[in-house]
């Protein structure tokens, strides 16, 4: 499948290393490699948690927390694409083919080669935002410090993991703690690359609905035409109609996969970013005016921003896409439809009253998304803030 001019190489190669991407080698020892991993991780961080939960300072525990939490999630993600393995084919598939009739006119043309190079840069983007942010709000700086400065380490205990894990290995041994960090570094580079570049696969996906709905529109303007006198009727060929009608049911169908691959995934987003984003924030906000402010600040603020993003990059692309759908309607309505005869008319009408059923993106097909619903999860985390600094 040759969609190398429509998604990133990154996005490819990050895909197959989890298993994601259609025809990938070994792809089920991937899926199992990372079920095991992934799942081991999630006990022994969460197991951390609840040992430490009163021992250790509040600031650690919730930031242990969220990471769990994050990393929960990008695993549930991980688990939905692939059982839904045939719906992204279908999306990919459908993508490809979109790119391979591109030279159909200069609308197309300039379109879709645009939203693909915006979708490439957003993918690139993505890769370099994750790794900062692993890099800065987790232990890696302070591991190394640690260990530089503390070689007398006489326990366990004492000596700094990346990832917070109670873990049943002796790491007063320098080759097996050397060789834990590793594994923590690369597994948690990966685990934060798939979850970022799982959002930015979605705006890449809607981008694209976007772009086939520009063409749409403008073979609308353009289908009856704009010089001649208003009083004689044109005829429009069957094959314009035909080529309209089926456009539009390639964009419904479009919009239906990425809806059935991203609802139950944007349920459980509903839930979780609100609790994460409420942890970091209680965070940042009980941290000032301590005397290690500044770092805590430091090593907290763009993994609440990224976890702010997350949300917004989901309410927003729900609101792109019912706009553009909207839009739909209101080229056929400003075509020059009175030019036409009464049966071209009722095209235009039936087309209309399709375009009046809106593409949405919904949370488990329970609610939509929009921008008040990002309002909605910003207020909530708000006050569960409020409710950790009165009990804490």
């Amino acid at each position: 499948m040759k969609i190398d001019n429509t998604l990133s190489k990154s996005m490819e190669i990050i895909l197959r290393i989890f298993g994601i991407w259609p025809n990938s080698s070994y792809i089920l020892l991937r899926r199992l490699f990372w079920t095991i991993a992934i799942l081991m991780e999630q006990f022994l961080e969460y197991q951390w948690v609840v040992k430490h939960f009163h021992s250790s300072e509040p600031f650690e525990v919730m930031k242990t927390l969220s990471e769990g939490l994050t990393y929960t999630i990008m695993f549930i993600k991980v688990f939905i694409f692939w059982i839904k393995k045939r719906t992204f084919v279908r999306i990919l598939t459908m993508m490809a083919i979109d790119w391979k009739n591109r030279n159909v006119d200069e609308v197309s043309m300039i379109s879709t080669t645009y939203n693909a190079n915006l979708s490439r840069r957003f993918n690139n983007g993505t890769v370099i935002l994750y790794a900062l942010t692993v890099i800065i709000s987790s232990n890696v700086s302070s591991v190394f410090i640690s260990d530089r400065n503390d070689e007398q380490a006489s326990n366990t205990s004492t000596r700094l993991l990346i990832m917070n894990m109670d873990l049943p290995f002796d790491l007063n041994r320098t080759l097996i703690y050397g060789l834990i960090l590793i594994i923590q570094f690369i597994h948690l580079m990966l685990c934060a690359n798939i979850n970022g570049l799982l959002n930015i696969l979605l705006i890449n996906l809607i981008l694209h609905v976007g772009g086939q709905i520009d063409i749409l529109r403008k073979w609308l303007m353009d289908m009856f035409p704009k010089e001649g006198n208003l009083c004689e009727e044109s005829s429009l060929s069957p094959s314009i109609v035909e080529k309209i009608i089926k456009k539009h049911r390639q964009i419904i169908t479009f919009s239906e996969h990425i809806e059935e691959l991203y609802t139950n995934i944007a349920m459980v987003l509903f839930v979780s970013d609100t609790l994460i984003i409420c942890c970091l924030g209680y965070i940042l906000v009980v941290s000032i005016g301590t005397p290690d402010a500044v770092k805590i600040i430091t090593g907290t603020i763009l993994f609440y921003m990224v976890s702010i993003l997350e949300s917004f990059i989901y309410c927003f692309t729900g609101d792109y896409l019912t706009n553009k759908t909207n839009s739909i309607g209101d080229a056929a309505y400003n075509s020059y439809w009175y030019k036409g005869n009464s049966r071209e008319n009722r095209f235009i009408l039936f087309l209309i009253m399709r375009s009046q059923k809106q593409l949405t993106l919904t949370i488990g097909k329970i609610m939509d998304l929009s921008m008040q619903r990002f309002s909605s999860i910003i207020k909530a985390s708000a006050s569960y803030i409020s409710v950790l600094i009165a009990m804490y």
